[in-house]
């Protein structure tokens, strides 16, 4: 790097660690697997003439075992490390998908998803506890920008080659997902063996933070408010209605002068709220580092609120899908300074497994009631009003946020931040040198 660049940019430009790499990777493999089946889950649950409600409850189902089990799975993480329980919790989801392959009966279906949501609380508290602990703060922003970004890119090609293998069945994709979380958990085994061993060998002596000290901060609460209105639209009703709205309202209907079908309007229309969203992180990500977190997770909290109500009108297929990219967009624009603002409030001195389980849990008890109660709305008033709640919902997560401090501030009245700053190499390892 030239000499010349200045602290600020030489902290933009530095590499993320090793350990974070690593967890990005397997989180993409995790995500290409999720997004194959995500447009195809709500309409396998209706081939066992599930109604909307019940069709809803599969995804419900998920979130209610992630928030039943959240607590347990920040408690191993402080106990046990994050690496092994992330492995567990990756391999127990990838037993619930060859399961609901196989899956003979709506009941059947319901129970082994549901079993997915405990290994999916185990690795993602986990994850976001390791990351909360690797991620040097000069970099948290861009730490937690490109584990989501991991997610996202994944999730933009999933759906439509989840789309494309309908073809072959709905069970096929359940298999394939499985098998890419059982080589993701490999991913994680065989490139953080040193990491694992070295967490044996120096016993984590750090103080674990408690849950109040975390509810004493307004930022913390404004952020499990924002949790629980992002997993009532973006993992409840995303999941559970979106595609299912879009099967069914364009199913036919004519696309740039191609007549598309449900399952490929169902695909496209979470690969284009994927690209919004990932577009979105790759700016939020680091302008929460210099510029602050609070004000992108207001304004992605809006843009997303306005959106998603929009979606339920939409009677053209092209702007059904302009109003997913603007919900991804907004959704993108909020997730990565929401997380970084808690690992704000954490700090690395603290272990952080009840505080990060307890801001799943607000997500997950979003993405319970969401697609249950908007579920509801649709078999009583249609789709429109059921979007109409979901963007009320996100507004009020808006609304949390406007008295919430920032946690990323300015060392100096109009200098940089603390999220902005280079991180120094102690003197006595390399004498006033910067790390590039």
């Amino acid at each position: 790097m030239p000499p010349s660049a200045s602290p600020a940019v030489r902290a933009r430009r530095e590499p993320l660690p090793r350990d974070v790499k690593v967890l990005v990777a397997a989180a993409f493999i995790i995500a290409i697997g999720f997004g194959i089946i995500a447009p195809l889950l709500p309409q396998y649950a209706a081939t066992f003439d599930a109604s909307a409600t019940a069709v809803a409850a599969v995804v419900s189902a998920f979130g209610l075992t992630r928030l039943m089990f959240a607590p347990v799975s920040g408690k191993l993480t402080n106990r046990l490390g994050e690496t092994p329980v992330y492995m567990t919790g990756v391999l127990i989801v990838a037993s619930s998908m060859f399961l609901i392959a196989f899956a003979q009966t709506y009941p059947q279906l319901l129970i082994f998803r549901a079993l997915g949501g405990i290994g999916s609380t185990l690795f993602t508290v986990s994850a976001m506890a390791f990351l909360a602990r690797k991620a040097p703060p000069h970099m948290r922003g861009r730490v937690n920008g490109a584990y989501a970004s991991a997610f996202l890119i994944g999730n933009i090609a999933g759906p439509i080659v989840g789309s494309a293998l309908a073809v072959f069945g709905y069970r096929a994709p359940f298999l394939i997902y499985g098998s890419s979380l059982v080589l993701a958990a490999l991913v994680v085994f065989v490139m953080l063996r040193e990491t694992r061993v070295a967490d044996r060998a120096d016993h984590d002596d750090r103080p674990a933070m408690p849950l109040g000290d975390a509810l004493g901060h307004r930022t913390y609460r404004a952020a499990l408010v924002s949790s629980f209105a992002n997993g009532w639209a973006t993992f409840g009703v995303r999941n559970s209605l979106t595609p299912l709205f879009a099967a069914t309202a364009f199913a036919g209907t004519g696309l740039l002068g191609w007549s598309v079908q449900g399952p490929l309007m169902a695909g496209l229309s979470l690969s284009l709220f994927a690209l919004g969203n990932v577009t979105a992180v790759t700016f939020s990500a680091r302008a929460s580092d210099r510029h602050g977190r609070k004000p992108l997770v207001l304004g992605g909290l809006i843009v997303t609120a306005v959106a998603t109500a929009a979606i339920g009108w939409m009677e053209s297929p092209l702007l059904f899908l302009l109003a997913c990219v603007l919900a991804g967009a907004g959704t993108g624009t909020l997730n990565s300074p929401q997380q970084a603002a808690v690992a704000d409030v954490v700090g690395q001195g603290r272990r952080s497994g009840a505080v990060m389980s307890t801001a799943q849990m607000a997500g997950d008890l979003g993405a319970i009631a969401g697609p249950l109660l908007a579920g509801m709305v649709v078999d009583a008033a249609g789709f429109e009003w059921a979007f109409m709640l979901t963007g009320g919902v996100l507004l009020l997560g808006a609304l949390a946020w406007v008295w919430a401090p920032e946690t990323n501030l300015p060392i100096a009245p109009g200098g940089p931040r603390t999220g902005s700053l280079p991180r120094i190499i102690p003197p006595e390892e390399h004498p006033g040198r910067i790390v590039e």
